[in-house]
């Protein structure tokens, strides 16, 4: 069932109680990505039980990260316009969907790793546990150029997470917890960069003394949704 939402994206939604799950698709992708590569089956046992409710977005990617021909600044703020619509928009229609206040995990593969770790890092009083699947958590090597400033600092876990301090820190040692899996087969490493900004991310995370798992699969395991769903499917019910 799709929702019309702001500017014409969208929610697609699957399931009918249990904990919201805000899922992001893969780079530049749209809210039926999840249902259409076998993600909303591989969990259906799930959903069909109450025990989640998929909550899933467009992505803004094609105007922001993925619009190589703007300078990184650029993208990061352009970014800072999908934050507010999570923020003002998503997240509402969710809590008036299920409960107000219900905590959120959110989830994604690839691309959409990244958007779920870092909206969890930003708002973690609203997602407290966010699960990504073959993530790449640094933003400069994503064909970045030009000069970075204030907004693409804030918006790179890799840049951020190292000066974490204080009562903020100790405030998320708290309230978040972070599932990083990966592959260690084709595509992971070349040309996604997934397997060494993911281990080296986890790395940053656990660090600062914040909840953060670390799943390395084989190397047989490549950067696909044949593997996501397996992935979804062996961790979502710990949660649920």
């Amino acid at each position: 069932m799709g929702s019309g939402i702001d500017r014409g994206m969208h929610i697609a939604t699957y399931g009918h109680y249990g904990r919201p799950v805000l899922v992001f698709p893969s780079e530049a992708g749209r809210a039926w990505d999840f249902e259409s590569n076998g993600m909303v089956a591989a969990v259906a046992d799930l959903v069909n039980a109450g025990r989640v409710k998929l909550y899933c977005v467009d992505s803004l990617d094609a105007d922001t990260w993925s619009a190589k021909g703007l300078p990184i600044e650029e993208r990061a703020l352009r970014h800072e316009v999908y934050t507010r619509w999570l923020t003002h928009t998503v997240v509402p229609y969710i809590h008036d969907d299920t409960t107000p206040g219900a905590e959120l995990i959110t989830t994604g593969c690839s691309m959409g790793a990244y958007h779920a770790v870092h909206f969890s890092f930003q708002r973690a009083d609203l997602a407290p546990l966010a699960i990504g699947l073959s993530g790449n958590y640094d933003v400069m090597t994503w064909r970045s150029w030009g000069d970075r400033g204030d907004a693409t600092y804030f918006a790179n876990p890799t840049d951020y997470v190292p000066n974490l301090h204080g009562d903020h820190l100790e405030w998320l040692r708290k309230q978040l917890s972070i599932l990083l899996v990966v592959g260690q087969g084709a595509w992971e490493t070349h040309p996604t960069g997934s397997l060494p900004s993911t281990v080296k991310f986890a790395q940053l995370v656990q660090e600062k003394g914040i909840r953060c798992e670390l799943d390395l699969w084989g190397y047989d395991v490549s950067h696909d949704w044949e593997w996501w769903q397996q992935q979804l499917a062996h961790h979502l019910p710990r949660f649920c």
